[in-house]
């Protein structure tokens, strides 16, 4: 797959272009868990803040699908080279839903960068303010956390 290197411009149109990039910390028990955040660059709308144990490719899809019921689907994804973006099941998925699929470059994180800032505001925001029991309650801090957001970008 070629990567080719991309501005990071901000689209006009809702949908346009989502940005799409996992977190990784741990339960109270030492258990990994992985987030999976999606927003519109356009507005920078938390669309997805979905915490999981396991994340694979066919789960990412789904979280997509599900999005598409809510909101449409974009015409563009912003994505890093991760095993689960650079899957067949992901890229067939948006080949098959006519979604271009643009890869960051490696080691190239701001590339990126619209999601990256979402990132790191979760990170301080929820991620580093909490000890998390169970993924039920990382995934209530974590809606309510996505709500915070979208209200605070909308004023």
């Amino acid at each position: 797959m070629n990567r080719v290197k991309q501005p990071l411009e901000a689209p006009t149109r809702l949908n346009e272009v989502w940005s799409i990039d996992f977190m990784s910390d741990a339960l109270y028990d030492g258990r990994k868990v992985r987030i999976l955040n999606i927003i519109d660059d356009c507005n920078r709308e938390a669309l997805s803040v979905t915490p999981s144990i396991h994340y694979p490719a066919r789960k990412v899809v789904e979280v997509l699908e599900q999005l598409k019921e809510e909101v449409g689907l974009p015409q563009a994804i912003r994505c890093d080279n991760g095993p689960e973006f650079i899957s067949k099941t992901f890229s067939s998925w948006c080949e098959r839903k006519r979604i271009e699929i643009r890869y960051t470059q490696p080691g190239k994180p701001m590339q990126n960068g619209f999601i990256e800032r979402f990132n790191r505001f979760y990170r301080e925001d929820v991620l580093d303010a909490y000890w998390f029991n169970d993924l039920h309650q990382l995934t209530i801090l974590s809606n309510q956390r996505k709500e915070d957001y979208w209200i605070g970008r909308s004023k």
